[in-house]
């Protein structure tokens, strides 16, 4: 039987949550609260910042999984460029996916300390945000945001960081993904490895008997990143 915590850890538990219209997301309080400043800060920047994904659950996650495990939704590689699966065995198809796309109960959008931001002032409203990291650099269309919030997290706003900054080999860079670190890093040395294996023993996962062959390489080189 699972715990309240433990609920919250694997993306199984809503009632938590907090919304906010201003930004159409679901947080935890206190991450709302924190994003809700950092939100005002930016706007005496002139920038607008937004959420494009907060609140993701277990099971909004296993059905992207399954979606890219089955070739309904594309698999990226490094390069922002289609991954043909059909050529991989299931071990490439995993970490294919993993590159990108965390494992259902362990993305860290379960617990409502994550987000996805982006800047809003200087675009097109046509415009459809991708989460590239093309985005974010020079001459992207959110690169100036970026070289702000770069410095904001920096030199004066220590409740969050960029848990994906850099790339070590596993999740690629994701410049845009912020943490609230007063929840975040409690969260991350709470989810154990074993707390993951048994939700996904129970879940219609696909690739699931290589993904639990392979799942102490996943925690250390996609999940355990705190």
């Amino acid at each position: 039987m699972l715990d309240p915590i433990q609920r919250q850890l694997l993306g199984l538990d809503e009632n938590f949550l907090a919304y906010s219209p201003e930004l159409n997301s679901r947080l935890h309080p206190a991450t709302l609260a924190a994003v809700l400043d950092l939100r005002a800060r930016a706007a005496k920047f002139d920038f607008d910042l937004r959420i494009a994904s907060s609140f993701r659950s277990f099971e909004r996650q296993l059905l992207i999984w399954n979606n890219k495990a089955l070739g309904l939704r594309p698999v990226l590689d490094s390069a922002g460029l289609p991954v043909e699966m059909h050529r991989l065995d299931e071990r490439e198809k995993v970490f294919a996916i993993l590159r990108w796309s965390a494992l259902p109960g362990a993305s860290r959008h379960h617990w409502g300390s994550d987000f996805d931001v982006y800047g809003a002032s200087h675009i097109d409203p046509e415009y459809q945000v991708q989460l590239t990291v093309a985005e974010t650099e020079t001459g992207g269309p959110f690169a100036e945001f970026h070289r702000w919030l770069a410095v904001e997290l920096q030199q004066f706003n220590s409740q969050f960081y960029r848990p994906y900054a850099e790339d070590h080999g596993g999740i690629a860079p994701e410049p845009w993904h912020l943490s609230y670190a007063p929840l975040a890093k409690n969260y991350a040395q709470l989810f154990t490895l074993d707390l993951l294996r048994a939700q996904l023993e129970l879940a219609p996962l696909e690739l699931k008997d290589t993904v639990l062959e392979n799942l102490d390489e996943i925690f250390q080189r996609y999940i355990r990143v705190d």
